[in-house]
This record gives C-alpha cells, sequence and structure tokens, in this order.
C-alpha cells in the first residue's frame, strides 16, 4: 500500500495491528453483507478478549459466530443473538458479556462515534430495562435516555464495489449497518468484491467516501443465507 492506494494484497495485512483486548466494529446484518473472511482473520489470528460491536453474532458456522468456541469475544454489544446456540450457552453460564442494544440507538451509536459526538438522547427504551442506570430528560413534554457513542480500534466492512483510494459503494440490502460502522473505526477494513478503476464510481452513488477507509481488499465470497424457506412447487 503506498500513496493514496489503501489496497493491501492479504488478510494478514489488512487486520495487521489487532491485538487481545481491542473493540471491533463489524457491518452486516445476519448474514447478509458481513465481511466474512475478515472475521475468518480474526479467528485465524487467534486474538482473545476482543469486544465486537454488531448487530448480531452470526451463527454457530459462520460469520462472527466462529470466534466464539475458542472464547476470542469477551463481550458484544448487539441488538439480536439468537441465531447461535453456542452464543446462548456462554451467555448462559456467564461467559460471555452481552450488552443488548435496541437496532436504532445501536445505528446512531456507531453514526454518532463516527461523527465525533459523543452522546445523544433518544426516546428508545424509556420505562424498560435498556434505561437502567442512565440519564434520563424531558424535552418537549417527552422522556429520553442517553447513550453514549460507539467508536472500535478497528472496524470490518463489506462493500460490492471499491477504488484504490477507499471509495465504497454496497449493493442492496447489504448496505444494511456497513456505512456507519465504516466511519467509527480507528482503522477501518473494507473487504470488496470489486475493483474498480479510480474515476469509475459515480462521486452520487459512492456510500462511504475514501476518507474512512483505511484498507482495502478484495476477495471472493460464500454469500452464506442463514435460513431458507421454501414451498412446495404448485402451493398458492
Amino acid at each position: 500500500m503506498t500513496g493514496l492506494n489503501k489496497v493491501v494484497q492479504s488478510y494478514q495485512d489488512a487486520m495487521a495491528g489487532l491485538v487481545d483486548g481491542m473493540t471491533i466494529i463489524s457491518g452486516g446484518f445476519g448474514l447478509c453483507g458481513i465481511p466474512e473472511n475478515l472475521i475468518a482473520e480474526i479467528k485465524r489470528k487467534g486474538t482473545k478478549s476482543l469486544t465486537l460491536v454488531s448487530n448480531n453474532c452470526g451463527v454457530d458456522d459462520f460469520g462472527l459466530g466462529v470466534l466464539l468456541p475458542e472464547r476470542q469475544i469477551k463481550k458484544i454489544i448487539a441488538s439480536y443473538v439468537g441465531e447461535n446456540a453456542e452464543f446462548e450457552r456462554q451467555m448462559m453460564s456467564g461467559e460471555l458479556e452481552v450488552e443488548l442494544t435496541p437496532q436504532g440507538t445501536l445505528a446512531e451509536k456507531m453514526r454518532a462515534g463516527g461523527a465525533g459526538i459523543p452522546a445523544f438522547y433518544t426516546a428508545t427504551g424509556v420505562g424498560t430495562l435498556v434505561a437502567a442506570g442512565k440519564t434520563e430528560r424531558q424535552f418537549n413534554d417527552r422522556d429520553y435516555i442517553l447513550e453514549q457513542a460507539i467508536t472500535g480500534d478497528f472496524a470490518i466492512i463489506k462493500a460490492w464495489k471499491a477504488d484504490r483510494f477507499g471509495n465504497l459503494v454496497y449493493r442492496k440490502t447489504a448496505r444494511n449497518f456497513n456505512p456507519m460502522a465504516a466511519t467509527a473505526g480507528k482503522i477501518t477494513v473494507a473487504e470488496v468484491e470489486e475493483l474498480v478503476e479510480p474515476g469509475a464510481l459515480d462521486p452520487d452513488e459512492i456510500h462511504t467516501p475514501g476518507i474512512y477507509v483505511n484498507r482495502v481488499i478484495q476477495g471472493t465470497f460464500e454469500k452464506r443465507i442463514e435460513q431458507r424457506t421454501t414451498r412446495a412447487s404448485g402451493e398458492s
């Protein structure tokens, strides 16, 4: 990687600098738009005591779920955790610290962190366990709770296209949490399906500007489906 060229050639280089105890923000929703190869590299490195921030923790044998068997995750901040039996076991046994966060609040925590906003008020969670221990204020006769923004040592994201400057385009619902996650990491690593020449991306179509991205790597992806529901031929 030289000058403005942010492309790296190996996943080892992509995740260089990751050490035990760091916080990683990961894009993705379920198994859609997840940085599956960057996650696999974290597993290969064996990095432990990680705090993971993601919508969910994948499934038992794919996505962030592959980091659970060797206890690489110390804590996870997520909005949904219902597809992973090992996750459930570790949470119920007290081996894994879990901070459940409403989905919209989690997205805003990432966005605020990337924008340099330390905290924000939201009505989501008022009067529930989510509000426990948090500052409450009233604005225009409505109650709000104060939520702190999130930043990470690394942000790992998946995009459809990139140029060597790190400008990114996501594809349809695979965009999900990736744009917010991309802004909130001290080091943001994007793995992409296609690398294009500078100037090939229409500036009006770029979802994440390269200013937020430190490293780009092109990969191949399994794109596993989390749940497949079908019906017999002829059913209405």
